[in-house]
């Protein structure tokens, strides 16, 4: 596969986190390589294709230090200049988001550029917390992978360092080659997803949390009704679905016995030890709670202030006999 230099299509240097975002919305950028092609562990397809068309606002503002984000945007100097001491490799930032010189819609930031090194030539800087590390226990996950994987056939370079600071303490490098047999099928399928978002269809869904949350947006729901009875296809994974659910809830229901049951065995214990394992059944810290009926009595005005309306969510309810 021919290599290629990348575009420099706009310089970062004092862009603004609004504008930066804007950028990003036009194109696929490496951090979206996973899950544009249904790979992410955090993001669906059509989540993202919700960001891509417009359909859900970016956050203008910048994470808080309760994002990972935050922490991992606040330690990439500091996991680059470690990764400096460690391997003797020289880097520096590249304060622009890259293009691809074919595939306008494939674009890259690329975290350090490795200077006079023949063998490496990207640096990926990532952390890690509790969490997040046990994805690293065998290497680098597969979707920090395709994002490397991204930037190489976006930069046409051979090879990238990905160095990930685990649970705050730990440091470790890993070479990642470029495969061109991964990026042809990475070609494809990311230009199948920017299909979706130039033609402005949604991709389907994966039964991911991620994707459940972006349907609850995308439809908001009305009062008209559809009548699938002589979709053959349809009507099929209904009843695969009606049949699941009884399962689920038998199975719900026979759980809750077992439990119970062993509740009482245990009586005032807080632990109980069996033969293949151990249940714990403590209280809980007492917490204070606000009185919200005694509130509304006494004080209507003051809860009026500061009540908002909260659109209602769309509930999914299945019932195996049609209603008239």
């Amino acid at each position: 596969m021919s290599k290629r230099n990348a575009l420099r299509l706009v310089s970062t240097r004092g862009m603004a986190r609004a504008k930066w975002l804007e950028v990003r919305k036009g194109g696929i950028g490496s951090s979206d390589a996973a899950a544009a092609v249904g790979l992410s562990p955090y993001k669906s397809q059509l989540e993202l294709w919700m960001e891509k068309t417009g359909r859900v606002s970016n956050n203008e503002n910048p994470p808080d230090q309760s994002s990972s984000m935050f922490w991992g945007t606040l330690l990439e100097p500091y996991v680059a200049t470690v990764y400096t001491q460690r391997t003797g490799r020289k880097v520096r930032r590249l304060n622009a988001v890259l293009q691809h010189p074919s595939f306008p819609y494939m674009l890259a930031n690329i975290d350090r550029e490795v200077i006079g090194c023949p063998d490496v030539q990207i640096l990926e800087c990532k952390t890690a917390g509790e969490f997040g590390t046990r994805l690293w226990k065998e290497g680098v996950p597969e979707y920090v992978q395709l994002q490397v994987q991204h930037q190489l056939v976006v930069t046409g370079k051979d090879a990238a360092d990905v160095a990930v600071l685990l649970c705050g303490q730990e440091l470790e490098v890993h070479r990642i080659q470029r495969d061109d047999e991964v990026i042809g099928r990475l070609l494809v399928l990311e230009a199948k997803f920017w299909e979706y978002v130039e033609k402005d269809i949604p991709p389907p869904t994966d039964g991911s949390e991620s994707a459940g949350n972006a349907l609850r947006q995308l439809y908001r729901g009305d009062d008209t009704v559809v009548d699938f009875s002589q979709d053959e296809v349809l009507s099929g994974k209904f009843a695969e679905l009606a049949a699941i659910k009884e399962t689920i809830d038998t199975q719900v229901a026979r759980a809750e016995v077992l439990k119970q049951a062993l509740q009482e065995a245990m009586a005032e214990a807080s632990k109980a030890i069996f033969k293949t394992g151990e249940v714990t059944f403590k209280r809980a810290k007492d917490s204070e709670v606000i009185d919200v009926k005694l509130l509304v009595r006494e004080h209507p005005n003051l809860v009026a202030k500061y009540t908002s309306i909260r659109p209602g969510s769309r509930r999914f309810r299945i019932a195996t006999e049609p209603h008239p």
